[in-house]
């Protein structure tokens, strides 16, 4: 099996200026403009992928084949382009009027167009199939301030949280009950360092807007136009995570530290947890056999049961002119049978109800590969996608100075939010 990286924010920035300048003739957000989409499965449908071609152009050629089997009036093109400036081909052909009939999106990605009137609300033209999907993965194209569904939801994917059983039984925790909670994270998180002598941190990354979400922060309010992660409750996780770095529980460099050097202190056994993936569990038995030996697996800690969900899903263009075929078509990618089967070629995860349910999703059989993939999928069940759709690149920087700032005891825990808030929602509204 390959495995691929789900691309997560891809920015959306460049389709939000493009868009903004446009003259729109959809007929209200999302929804009905270029027609019914019920009707007569005909026409040729353009179908726009993001960097899939290179490694799955079978599987990709079978399933077009299989679909105009079934329907035979029907006619399939495929268009895939390249990770680098997706963004900016989707506001090019938003703006020219010729965006493909179904295109392969992220949430942030599909907001954009759908706040344009240029993505088919599913809810309504296809809701009949709502039910054949987890709820989290169906609402993860819900967009702020608008009603609807504006994508059917694809490949998911998820990480598994690494621990280091030997360090916990050195601390005196228990190896075979990690952390579930932020209260429990933290609590081991001192321990640990106060029984090392602060040579030992729990963690080596500071909180991440996931993080406030997984605590139970409310990010934005429900009209989407303000962020309010600097609500009490996100002040107060703030306020933890300086106090583990206080402690020495949080690593000395996880204020600058990239998500590769924070692995490497997972590596040379100086921190205890740490996010990863199959391929870094093979690196481990390969790189570092005295780590791997004592390789625990579980989710990140969270307040609210559900794990993080990161999302594919495939948008129908609103103004489409085989609207009922690309309905059609995007239904039929992404149903059971399909996802299932994509799965078994690549280290992704279906988004259909039960298919997570599978002895492929539930059996161990030994290998690493198995042994995330088991992990991950029980997870994904209950899973959200945490991260707001309107949250730029850019305004991640924003939180990620005023973190660094409040854990530091540069700033405190509610001025660092209060400015970070105030700036994100400039940003907002200017665009």
């Amino acid at each position: 099996m390959r495995r691929v990286t789900v691309p997560r924010r891809a920015g959306a920035a460049a389709v939000v200026l493009a868009l903004s300048a446009l003259t729109l003739t959809a007929c209200g957000s999302g929804g009905g403009a270029g027609g019914s989409a019920s009707g007569k499965v005909e026409g040729q449908v353009t179908f726009q992928t993001w960097n899939l071609k290179a490694n799955f152009k079978d599987y990709f050629e079978g399933l077009i084949k299989d679909f105009e089997r079934k329907y035979p009036d029907a006619r399939v093109k495929w268009i895939d382009q390249p990770a680098e400036g997706y963004p900016e081909k989707l506001s090019a052909d938003a703006a020219g009027g010729t965006l493909p009939d179904v295109v392969n999106v992220s949430p942030d990605l599909a907001y954009p167009l759908a706040k344009a009137g240029l993505a088919l609300d599913l809810e309504k033209a296809a809701g009949k199939y709502r039910g054949e999907y987890l709820d989290g993965a169906w609402k993860s194209h819900e967009m702020p301030g608008l009603p609807g569904v504006y994508a059917f939801p694809w490949y998911l994917n998820t990480g598994p949280m690494f621990y280091n059983k030997e360090l916990f039984r050195k601390a005196g925790l228990d190896p075979d009950a990690p952390p579930t909670t932020y209260d429990q994270l933290f609590t081991d998180a001192v321990a640990m360092a106060r029984k090392s002598g602060r040579r030992i941190a729990m963690l080596a990354s500071t909180p991440s807007i996931e993080d406030f979400g997984r605590y139970g922060v409310r990010l934005m309010n429900t009209r989407g136009t303000e962020f309010t992660f600097n609500e009490p409750k996100g002040v107060e996780l703030l306020g933890h995570y300086r106090e583990l770095y206080a402690a020495g529980a949080l690593d000395s460099q996880a204020l600058t530290a990239q998500a590769e050097s924070a692995g490497r202190k997972f590596e040379q056994q100086s921190v205890a947890m740490n996010p990863g993936s199959a391929l870094d569990l093979q690196n481990f038995k390969k790189d570092a056999p005295s780590l791997y030996r004592h390789i625990g697996i579980t989710d990140a800690a969270n307040n609210t049961g559900k794990a993080n969900m990161y999302v594919q899903g495939l948008m129908v263009n609103a103004q489409s002119k085989v609207k009922p075929a690309a309905v059609a078509f995007a239904h039929f990618v992404t149903d059971k049978k399909n996802q299932m089967a994509f799965a078994k070629e690549v280290t992704i995860f279906p988004s259909t109800k039960g298919s997570l349910d599978d002895p492929y999703f539930t059996k161990e059989d030994g290998t690493d590969a198995t042994r995330v993939r088991v992990a991950s999928a029980k997870s994904l069940t209950t899973a959200v996608n945490y991260t707001p759709v309107l949250l730029s690149d850019q305004m991640k920087t924003v939180l990620r100075n005023a973190v660094a700032r409040a854990v530091q005891g540069k700033q405190s825990p509610k001025a660092a939010l209060d400015g970070a808030a105030a700036e994100c929602n400039r940003l907002l509204k200017t665009g």
